[in-house]
Order: C-alpha cells, then sequence, then structure tokens
C-alpha cells in the first residue's frame, strides 16, 4: 500500500510544482555583462571612431531596451 501512494503521478505533479528556481534571476544579471562592454568599446576601438560610436550607440539601445523591458514586466505583474 504504502508504495502506490510514492508512484501516484498527481503526488509527482505537486512536488514538482511546489519545488522553485532558487537561483538568480537571469534577465537581472544581463546587465553585469553589457556595463564593462560599454567603456571597452570605447577603448579598444579608440583609432577607429565610426565602428566605436556606432558599436557603442547599439549597445547602449539595447540596454536601454532591456531596462524598458524589465520596467513594463514589473508594471505588468502589478497591474495583474
Amino acid at each position: 500500500m504504502a508504495s502506490s501512494s510514492s508512484s501516484d503521478p498527481s503526488v509527482r505533479r505537486d512536488v514538482a510544482v511546489r519545488k522553485q528556481n532558487n537561483g538568480p534571476p537571469v534577465k537581472f544579471l544581463v546587465p553585469l555583462v553589457y556595463a564593462p562592454i560599454l567603456p571597452l568599446i570605447r577603448i579598444a576601438l579608440r583609432r577607429n571612431p565610426v565602428v566605436r560610436d556606432r558599436l557603442f550607440t547599439a549597445v547602449l539601445a539595447g540596454a536601454f531596451a532591456h531596462g524598458f523591458y524589465l520596467v513594463t514586466d514589473i508594471y505588468d505583474v502589478e497591474s495583474k
């Protein structure tokens, strides 16, 4: 009898639902990746200002887009 309750699929599903992700949320750690890239772009491409400025602008636009995504995601969760 005891083995029948442990093999019950509904019990396994409940355990899977209760298990939470204890790791850090990756979407909040992304700035730790692209933040050091910005000054490295300025330093590494010092001799090629056209490429430097375009790449810097693209990375900065991506950073702002990511921040906008995070803020709208937070507001969306709060509105529900």
